[in-house]
């Protein structure tokens, strides 16, 4: 095929950093960029607005800095059905005094209460989450955000001294908000000044505050300006690189974090480091082959080459492009004309069963079954090794660090000395070479071993590494504001699952089955529906049937589950610099 010709992707489930430095090492031994994994779908965008404006690219605080902290702001954000094990931190902070803001289109009620099995007392009587709820439209993030912004400057609620002496970019964004009328930030939020004016007041009395936010915020068409007017709200008040404060784009997988900084990334080397002749040249020196030069193609830009027929070979490490990814027959028209797919998972998944021109599968071992054990990168970047456990085993499974490897010797043979590091210990000892902030990877021996790269607050003492050593405010502009033609906006939301992967068919916190519209009892009204009946939801690019169930969201405004919704959803909607897709869509309801 050639190395032009080629897609290498990884999902997250269980994927130890190991075998995302071996996938990329293999990819770019072989002559490619192209090799990409899950982050790319997530939590990109927040890659970009983080890296630009404090130069590290990752969660800056630790879960320990919710106890205890002044606030907590949850943006786009629903810890309790997608990171439930955060929500015992949740039960101390709310203990220790800290309060909660949720700014989200729906009421969400494991965010308003939530019972935490592991604590007696939050067990039987539930612990109330959230103090106050901001329920503004889908899309309406840096609007909302930019409004908080003006009015937290209006009052004088920041912190110049600490904008003045570690920050640039200032000024410039305090012009643009002076010029943006407070009539187009209510219309692209869809929520009055007043409200807006309650969540600035609530940061201008904290001396300490947490942000954090998931995909709600990044999988739009501006998911990295969404990011940016977030960083630029903490940054106005210096909540970051001290206790109790920091950004957190939180993870849902314990293997996400790592696959970047690993260099498993079409637009990243590892450590991070962008793909360009200096960087690359550094990573040929390590080790021993040239590197290409130019990014490759990222995860939703293999599939478009596949439709065109410019993908020869898609080696897929786990992950359902089938199921993750909008428009689901276009995107089962685009692998079926691959001339050879190689899908290598612990299970079977939907796409395996695509019908193509040659298809392999490749049975692989879980991270429990790996020789010299693996280790996984946390959302608050604690890398813990996972141990071999001892078992029955799979007679063909291999692992996949193992297979990839094996791929780029026979591909390049006279690479084959520099593409054998023996064993996962191996590869941790020259991961430490390669990448300085994961030095202390070379030492884990043990289950459980661990360290957290960066200590517990990234920027520590407001010393900033980008070039300048200060942090940078962005100018950002709300987008327009949805037109009022009668449809609605309708977001993907998550349930009982793990990745794409349904686990239960009914979600215990709001009663809703996988079937249901979440619908606000005004709207519902309006057309004449109560709960139960069934609608049709249109977007022009395909259709969804289910059945309304009335809830606490925003005006205008509906949630389907995912990935079921997800053939309302083109697929050319992205953000134009991390290439997440648009999880959204502009519907039209029809009663059945």
């Amino acid at each position: 095929a050639g190395p032009d010709r080629l897609g290498f992707y990884l999902t997250s489930r269980g994927t130890g950093n190991e075998t995302y430095y071996a996938a990329q090492k293999a990819a770019r031994a072989i002559g490619t960029n192209s090799v990409d994994n899950a982050a790319r779908v997530c939590h990109s965008p927040s890659t970009f607005g983080l890296k630009e404006a404090l130069g590290v690219a990752a969660t800056t605080c630790s879960y320990s800095d919710w106890i205890g902290t002044d606030l907590i702001v949850f943006i786009g954000s629903n810890v309790a059905n997608n990171q439930p094990v955060t929500m015992k931190y949740l039960h101390l902070a709310k203990k220790a005094g800290t309060k909660v803001a949720v700014v989200n289109p729906y009421r969400e009620p494991g965010m308003e209460r939530y019972w935490v099995p592991s604590t007696p007392e939050s067990a039987l009587f539930g612990t109330k989450i959230a103090d106050r709820f901001f329920g503004l439209c889908a899309g309406g993030d840096v609007a909302f955000l930019s409004g908080v912004l003006k009015q937290l400057i209006e009052d004088g609620g920041h912190d110049q001294t600490f904008v003045d002496a570690h920050t640039d970019g200032f000024d410039d964004l305090r012009a643009a908000l002076e010029a943006l009328e407070w009539s187009d930030v209510e219309a692209g939020c869809a929520l009055p000044r007043s409200e807006i004016a309650k969540l600035a007041r609530m940061i201008a009395d904290a001396d300490r505050a947490v942000f954090v936010w998931s995909m709600g915020v990044t999988q739009h068409r501006n998911g990295e300006d969404n990011v940016r007017a977030i960083v630029n709200l903490a940054l106005a008040k210096g909540f970051v690189g001290r206790p109790g404060c920091g950004l957190m784009p939180i993870r849902g997988h314990s293997g996400v974090q790592g696959g970047a900084e690993m260099g498993c990334y079409a637009t990243a080397l590892p450590g991070g480091l962008e793909v360009n002749e200096e960087n690359t040249a550094r990573m040929a020196d390590l080790w021993g082959f040239e590197v290409p030069t130019s990014p490759g193609r990222t995860a939703p830009e293999m599939i478009d080459a596949a439709g065109r027929g410019e993908l020869g070979v898609l080696f897929a490490s786990g992950g359902n492009f089938l199921d993750v990814l909008p428009d689901p027959a276009e995107v089962e028209r685009r692998l079926a004309a691959i001339p050879l797919r190689i899908h290598m998972d612990i299970f079977t998944a939907s796409q395996m069963l695509v019908d193509g021109k040659e298809v392999l599968l490749l049975p692989a071992t879980t991270r429990y079954e790996m020789p010299g054990g693996v280790t996984q990168t946390s959302t608050e970047r604690r890398v813990v090794l996972s141990p071999e456990v001892e078992g029955p085993r799979i007679g063909e499974a291999r692992p996949e660090w193992e297979v990839l490897l094996e791929l780029a010797r026979r591909v390049r043979p006279e690479l084959a000395d520099r593409l054998d590091p023996g064993g996962t210990p191996e590869l941790r000892e020259e991961i430490a070479r390669v990448v300085p902030s994961y030095a202390e990877i070379a030492g884990l021996r043990d289950g459980g071993d661990s360290f957290q790269y960066g200590g517990p607050h990234l920027c520590a003492g407001w010393e900033f590494p980008t070039p300048d050593g200060r942090a940078h405010f962005s100018v950002v502009h709300p987008p327009p504001a949805a037109p009022r033609d009668g449809r609605f906006s309708v977001a993907t939301r998550r349930g009982k699952q793990f990745n794409s992967m349904v686990q239960e068919q009914r979600d215990a916190l709001n009663g809703a089955v996988r079937e249901a519209v979440l619908m606000s009892e005004m709207d519902a009204s309006r057309l004449g529906l109560r709960t139960g009946d069934r609608v049709r939801l249109s977007s022009g690019h395909g259709e969804l049937e289910g059945s309304v169930l009335l809830a606490p969201i925003a005006l205008g405004n509906l949630q389907v589950y995912w990935p079921e919704g997800n053939v309302l959803i083109g697929g050319g909607e992205r953000s134009p610099e991390a290439d997440v897709p648009d999880y959204n869509a502009r519907v039209t309801v029809e009663a059945l």
